[in-house]
């Protein structure tokens, strides 16, 4: 059996999670990263010496990353309807998982840290407005892209993509921002909630 070594209040962790559910794989979840299971350990340093979560282990093999983990879970599934072998197609949902990590994820960072996770705690009103605006920015991309494929970020059908931009949505609804209006944004994360492992995994309190 599959096991996940991360907690679920990890945004990386419920990738996995959620992704493992639309795949219908079961796996052990230990909730490292949370007291008494410091990712500063030496047990754990020795599977990912970055110190963060999530880490796979499937056997023998062990994986980092949590959008290499996505890759790798749905090609061991042959799952080509969420990640496609075409080379251009394959591409598209790829861009997008890799946008969603260096660009949507940077803008987020401080605003959201500052005002869920309150670190620091006396935060930069000028960098706080900086990155509420570019994370407004950023999710004014998405609408754009959505407003195209009028489903989902790679095209008509869910793919890995939305896993990593779904919850990077659901975290934007959920921050205390000023959100900038944007319907097919809007439209998007009521198709996602139309899927139970979304609901359990990422409409479940947590942004």
């Amino acid at each position: 059996m599959l096991k996940i070594l991360g907690h679920s209040a990890s945004i990386n962790v419920r990738k996995v999670l959620w992704l493992c559910a639309e795949l219908g794989l079961p796996y052990e979840q230990e909730p490292w990263g949370q007291v008494p299971l410091s990712t500063q350990s030496p047990e754990f340093l020795r599977l990912n010496p970055n110190a963060l979560v999530p880490v796979l282990i499937d056997g023998d093999f062990v994986l980092s990353e949590s959008n290499t983990i996505c890759r790798y879970l749905a090609n061991k599934c042959g799952r080509t309807d969420l990640l496609p072998t075409d080379p251009m197609a394959r591409a598209r949902v790829e861009q997008w998982m890799d946008w969603g990590a260096t660009e949507l994820n940077v803008a987020w960072r401080y605003a959201f840290m500052a005002l869920v996770r309150k670190t620091p705690i006396d935060p930069d009103p000028i960098l706080l407005a900086q990155s509420v605006t570019s994370w407004n920015r950023h999710m004014q991309i998405l609408n754009g892209v959505l407003e195209k494929t009028m489903a989902y970020a790679a095209g008509p059908s869910f793919t890995v993509a939305d896993v990593v931009l779904g919850l990077g949505t659901n975290r934007w609804w959920m921050t205390p921002i000023e959100h900038a209006v944007l319907p097919a944004v809007q439209d998007y994360y009521h198709r996602l909630s139309e899927r139970p492992a979304f609901l359990l995994h990422v409409r479940n309190g947590l942004p």
